[in-house]
């Protein structure tokens, strides 16, 4: 059974695990709110241990559910976080593109907010995919592709901007080497700011829309003609 999530709506919080005990109470089938709260649970314990760490008891403690009730919707831990995985990236890129149509002309600006909320809030999911993908290469799969489409989105969009501005644009495949160079910029900064030990980088980087800020002129700089 896939996790369905769509798009956050403005002004709404980019934490996956309260989407899904959302989605938990929200659901009309029990099995639907039960996968829902097993999932909210690994999320939620994720924040202060690996995924290798957790447990089918813990999960399900912290989910208010019996030990045998897992093995009705997941093999394994793995099963568990491959499936949440896979579903936590397409929620990004849902909340991403959300946010770009909200932005309106600023959309460069608004999907690095969202991008940098979604790591603040979703810290443990966020470690999983940056630093073990090894561990799942269907969420790893399910991660790239995003990063493609992204680039791919950013790109076309800067095309256009140069048509309807008679500039002269670089070749598109030149514009997809820098969209996934700056993207793969921001990826680190944002791997040291929140999983780092850097203490000079976190105090410098205290004021979020001052950091949201600065990602957004790298791309807009970088992607100049």
């Amino acid at each position: 059974m896939k996790t369905q999530l769509h798009a956050q709506p403005a002004g709404s919080g980019f934490r996956f695990a309260d989407r899904l005990a959302e989605q938990a109470a929200a659901a009309g089938r029990k099995a639907e709110r039960t996968q829902a709260r097993i999932q909210a649970a690994a999320c939620r314990l994720l924040e202060d241990r690996t995924a290798n760490e957790l447990k089918v008891a813990e999960i399900c403690a912290e989910a208010g559910l019996a030990h045998g009730t897992f093995y009705l919707y997941f093999r394994d831990v793995r099963h568990l976080m491959v499936e949440t995985l896979t579903a936590f990236v397409a929620f990004m890129q849902a909340s991403m593109r959300g946010a770009a149509r909200i932005g309106g002309r600023d959309r460069i600006r608004a999907s690095n907010a969202a991008y940098v909320a979604l790591f603040e809030e979703n810290a443990g999911l966020m470690r999983c995919l940056v630093s073990r993908l090894d561990d799942f290469p269907e969420a790893s799969e399910a991660f790239q592709t995003l990063n493609r489409d992204w680039a791919a989105t950013v790109v076309e969009a800067r095309l256009r901007r140069f048509a309807r501005e008679g500039q002269a644009a670089p070749p598109r495949d030149e514009l997809m080497r820098r969209a996934y160079a700056l993207g793969g910029m921001i990826d680190q900064y944002l791997i040291a700011l929140f999983f780092g030990r850097d203490a000079t980088l976190a105090e410098i980087s205290r004021d979020r829309d001052a950091v949201v800020a600065t990602l957004s002129l790298i791309w807009e700089r970088g992607m100049e003609p």
